[in-house]
This record gives C-alpha cells, structure tokens and sequence, in this order.
C-alpha cells in the first residue's frame, strides 16, 4: 500500500496538558493508516463543552487536543484512495465501536463503548487530523470551510428538531440563547413552525428578534404564554423548570443542554408533567446512519442557503491567538454566538 501526500513531520496544536494548561506548540504528525485518510483543518469551531474540558474538568487524559467541529481538506491517501484527494469535509466528530446494540442498528449516539475527537483522542485544534474514511462528510465548493465548521452544532440542532417532530402547526418556545437555541430556531422555522426565543439576556434576545424570532424575557411569562413544542438548550435547573412550564398539556419537552448540576424539579413542575401528560424526550448528539443521517441533511440546509449560517459565527481567530479567542469567549460583558480557529495558510 501506498500513500500519496506530502505533510510535514511536525505539525502546530493546541495540547492540554492539565486542566487550565492549554499550550500551542509543535507536535508529531500523523502516520498514514488503513482505510483512513488525513486532513488539513482549515477551521474549527469552539463549542462551550471545550471550555469546560479545558478550564474546568479537564479531558479524559492528558495530553490531549481538544476540538470536534472541524472542517477541512483531505491533503494525504493511500493509493486505492486517490479519489478523495483534495476532497472538502466536514467530520463526524464519533468513532464507535460497531460492535454494541447501538452501533448494530446505527444507533452510534447511544454506543455503549465509543472514542470521541477532541475530548477522548486527539481533535481539531491542529493543523492535520488523522480520519476514517467514514467519519468523512463531503461537501463542494459552493460551502465556505468556515461554515462547515457548524456541520457539527447544525446537526445536534437538527437532531432535537427532528426528535420533537415539528410541522408547520407547531408553536415552540426555546430556553436559551446560545449557538444551538439559535440554530433550533431557525431549523424549527425552516419547517413552518412559530418560534419564540425566551431568555434573561436582553442583547441576545435583541439579536433574535433581529433575526426574526418573537422574543421573551424571563420575567415575562406569564400561565397564559403555552407551547406545544419545547427546547431546554442550556442545562440549568432553572432552565428546565422553566422549559417544562412552558409547556402546553399533551405537549412535549426536548431536552438539549447539558446538566451543570444535579436536576431538581419544583413540585408544581412535577405536578405539570403528570397532569398535563407531558412528553419529556432526551437529544443527544446526532444520527449518522444509512437511514437517517443529520449531517447529509445539514450540507443540504447549507447548500440551499436559506439559513444565514455566517450571522451565528461572531468572530474567527488564527489557532496561535487561541488566548484571545477564549478571553472573549469568557468575557460575560461580550455578546457572542459561534468563535471559530482557523489555521494560517
């Protein structure tokens, strides 16, 4: 078997060395293996679970780099591979065993025993990444790298939208004003749904109804303000009281965010489940099968265009500059959505 690249040896990324310990330095390039292809990150986004691998709870080894919402070009091949050279990507960020009861009915979400870019092996934050060739989603040049870099937060958006089943009668409300509420609204828009963004941050509201979202604050809600469909997308207790009491009898509930602490349900809340016959549904990741997969859909959704994907990312930095990037990130006093890396020519 031959390979047909030239890369370098070295490469520069982003290596955790210990919680808080985030250096940008030379590191050894990947080797060239079976059935896998290597890419050149052109950009990769931060999402808010890698502030907290990398400030807070730290990866599960060290060192690690971090990063799963990747986009790229496929620079080295094995020789029965030639095809994909020069090929644009975007990366499923999972690699599952394929051995589990998941993996055997494609449930690869749900995989009992899976590796992960960026949290549980090496990821994006570096100039090359070594792939299988499976993990590999296309697309052409009518997409910008830097909004691939979103394929993976489109998807789990996309994933939740096609969990609560919205349809152009459905009237939802989403807990929360991050990256993933936003793209759950527009996503849930696209399908004729009505949307209501609701939250306590007024510049971020102000941005949705700028986006043509119905807004409301926290304050605001009132037993008349009910939803049939409903989004839980930051993971604080108060987030889920509220997204569950949002809700309409015989309505539904998605839950989205991660948890930041142990969930306690208020018992009028409680009460809310069982009387109005609420259904309460987990999201998690994204489907990546032969019969549903998000990330074909996503390309499609960017492809199309009719989602201003390029509005959601606020600012892009060089990798070397990572400090900055996540000073702004962390600034409470900064309105932001999406900040992407991208690595210098």
């Amino acid at each position: 078997m031959k390979k047909l690249c030239e890369i370098p040896k070295k490469m520069k990324a982003l290596v955790l060395h210990g919680i808080g310990d985030l250096k940008y330095e030379s590191v050894n390039n990947y080797e060239l293996k079976e059935d896998m292809v290597i890419v050149k990150i052109k950009y990769c986004g931060i999402c808010s679970s890698d502030i907290e691998r990398v400030f807070i709870n730290g990866t599960y080894h060290f060192p690690t780099i971090p990063g799963h919402e990747m986009s790229g070009q496929i620079v080295c091949v094995n020789d029965n591979d030639e095809d994909l050279l020069g090929k644009k990507v975007s990366i499923f960020p999972m690699l599952p065993c394929m051995k589990c009861s998941a993996c055997k009915i494609e449930e690869y979400a749900q995989c009992s025993n899976y590796n992960y870019f960026g949290s549980r092996c090496d990821g994006g934050f570096s100039e090359y990444l070594l792939v299988p060739k499976w993990n590999l989603v296309f697309f052409d040049d009518s997409i910008d790298y830097k909004v691939a870099c979103l394929c993976e937060p489109t998807a789990v958006s996309l994933h939740a939208v096609n969990i609560a089943n919205i349809t152009n009668k459905d009237k939802v409300a989403i807990s929360g004003t991050g990256t993933i509420a936003f793209l759950i609204a527009y996503l849930a828009k696209d399908k004729g749904a009505t949307v209501t963004i609701v939250g306590r941050n007024k510049n971020k509201l102000k941005l949705a109804k700028e986006n043509g979202f119905d807004i409301m604050e926290i304050n605001e809600i009132e037993k008349s303000h009910k939803f049939n469909k409903v989004f839980e997308v930051v993971g604080s207790n108060a987030s889920i009281n509220q997204a569950i009491s949002l809700a309409d009898s015989l309505g539904t509930v998605v839950l989205v965010g991660n948890p930041k602490e142990d969930v306690v349900l208020e018992k009028n809340v409680y009460w809310k489940i069982l009387r109005g016959q609420l259904k309460i549904k987990g999201s998690w990741n994204s489907s990546y099968g032969t019969k549903i997969n998000d990330w074909k859909e996503v390309i499609k959704y960017m492809k199309e265009g009719n989602i201003p994907f390029e509005k959601l990312i606020t600012k892009e930095y060089v990798m070397k500059d990572y400090k900055e990037a996540f000073d702004f990130l962390m600034n409470k006093n900064t309105e932001k959505l999406k900040v992407v890396l991208k690595n210098e020519e």
